[in-house]
């Protein structure tokens, strides 16, 4: 006989991925990293259960940063989070702009007057 395909459901769907102001706002992120020189290259990793942004200081490492979407935990810790090279969580939460502060944070540089 014939193979049957299930019907994926509507409630849970078959891949996770980033919105169209959420790429936006992690690309800007991005392009001004790369134009100081800290980052050189990424990945996007779209999963069942997350989906993953991650930055490289150079191709043949692991990533310096991911930026991770986990829908399953939104109403636990937040689902958006920050995690270092090392796999520590650097930052967690609920919205995107306060996860990617401590990035952010590193573009600035003292002006003197």
């Amino acid at each position: 006989m014939g193979v049957v395909t299930p019907f994926p459901l509507p409630w849970r769907p078959s891949q996770i991925g980033f919105e169209r102001l959420e790429l936006n706002r992690i690309l800007d992120l991005y392009g001004r990293m790369v134009a100081a020189g800290h980052w050189k290259d990424y990945a996007i990793d779209l999963g069942r259960d997350a989906a993953i942004f991650a930055a490289f200081r150079r191709s043949a490492e692991r990533p310096e940063f991911r930026i991770e979407k986990r829908p399953a935990l939104r109403n636990k810790q937040g689902m958006w989070a920050l995690v270092g090279e090392g796999g520590q969580v650097v930052k967690r939460g609920h919205e995107l702009g306060p996860v990617l502060a401590p990035v952010e944070r590193r573009l600035m540089k003292l002006v003197e007057e």
